[in-house]
């Protein structure tokens, strides 16, 4: 089987991690694969090197949709049997599913479109994730809760919409005794601090991390003088975040860290794992890792979220943007350290039993193979 992804991004969070995972996990299962990015982009790098066929784009010219642009993706797509586009946001009257969409129907390819998401905006159009009725397509939602509303609100037929969840990988993400000594050495903190909490991803405006400096100064003036909150990504926000860190007064309590590719390094040393997004998020990936590695989390309740974090059980949610939900639900986690214990163990045992990524690479795989008999 030939299976292509396409990614519209510069960015590397988490759904470009499992893309970059998925595709090696494709041809480690003897497929090919062909991946359409922008020039330069990180997943086309790290798709490279992981043995996929690469198209790339000018991200920047793509959206004038040249005739040039509709070959460069046709081509890539002729010979794919599936083709998984990632919903991102629209570019002023750009889509990348919509293109997709556009460059099977003129060059009457045979390719099967699958726009994959995990999240809603109310404001995205119908056709960003069905864009032509007229070609093969069909969506792959990462949680119920958009399957669902996708069906109810955007009267997408059911059977257009199959639910797949993305997993982590159980086996890398776990505990042991020398990833927390590596951890030590790569992530220096002060030796006092407790409870250190964890904030991993891009640093964007959506990911609500002013709310949480704000429930941290609130924290760290109260119950927990030594809180210390490690922030480990990049992204458009970074010097804006650095900056509000010194003007609350808070350099003492957040520590700074890169991108990485091996954030079980930095779940190590985490007592709680939180996600205090504003909007747009999925399944979150680093919500699934935390857990896997036995730390538990606290998150806004949005997307798919709560089919992940069952209040009291592995972790909390609270409501986007509330900071004194957020700062509850930290100290009341903390607090109860016989409770908190048990859901240490917990969160471990219930992203092995339901979340695991290479089970569910399978489910994909199974899934491809449906859409390409029927």
């Amino acid at each position: 089987m030939h299976i292509g992804f396409i990614e519209d991004t510069h960015l590397h969070g988490g759904t470009q991690i499992w893309v970059t995972e998925a595709v090696q996990a494709f041809i480690e299962r003897g497929h090919e694969v062909t991946v359409i990015a922008p020039h330069k982009s990180w997943v086309a790098e790290q798709c490279h090197l992981a043995g996929a066929h690469i198209a790339t784009y000018d991200w920047d010219e793509i959206v004038h949709e040249s005739s040039d642009d509709i070959k460069i993706w046709a081509n890539a797509l002729r010979d794919c049997d599936v083709a998984i586009c990632t919903v991102h946001p629209p570019r002023g009257g750009f889509h990348c599913s919509v293109f997709a969409a556009r460059c099977i129907r003129e060059e009457n390819l045979s390719t099967h479109l699958i726009p994959k998401t995990g999240t809603i905006v109310p404001d995205y159009l119908r056709e960003f994730y069905l864009p032509d009725e007229s070609i093969n397509a069909s969506i792959v939602t990462i949680t119920d809760f958009t399957r669902r509303y996708l069906i109810e609100t955007y009267k997408i037929p059911s059977d257009k919409v199959s639910l797949i969840y993305q997993g982590t990988e159980v086996d890398r993400f776990q505990s042991s005794n020398s990833g927390k000594e590596e951890a030590q050495k790569r992530y220096p903190l002060p030796a006092n601090a407790s409870p250190i909490l964890g904030s991993l991803g891009s640093f964007e405006p959506r990911k609500g991390h002013i709310v949480l400096f704000e429930t941290l100064r609130e924290l760290a003036n109260g119950a927990f003088p030594n809180i210390h909150l490690i922030m480990v990504g990049d992204g458009p926000d970074e010097e804006l975040l650095k900056a509000k860190a010194i003007e609350l007064g808070l350099t003492n309590h957040i520590s700074f860290f890169p991108f990485t590719d091996e954030p079980n390094y930095v779940f190590e040393l985490l007592d709680i794992t939180v996600l205090p997004s504003l909007y747009k998020e999925g399944l979150p990936n680093v919500l699934l890792e935390s857990m896997a590695m036995g730390v538990p989390v606290v998150s806004s309740n949005i997307g798919g979220v709560a089919e992940l974090v069952i209040d009291g059980e592995t972790g909390y949610t609270v409501e986007p943007g509330k900071k004194a939900a957020l700062k509850f639900a930290i100290d009341r986690l903390w607090t109860d350290q016989k409770k908190y214990q048990a859901m240490k163990l917990k969160v471990r045992s219930f992203v092995a039993q339901n979340f695991n990524k290479i089970a569910q690479f399978d489910q994909f795989l199974m899934h491809f193979h449906e859409l390409i008999k029927s």
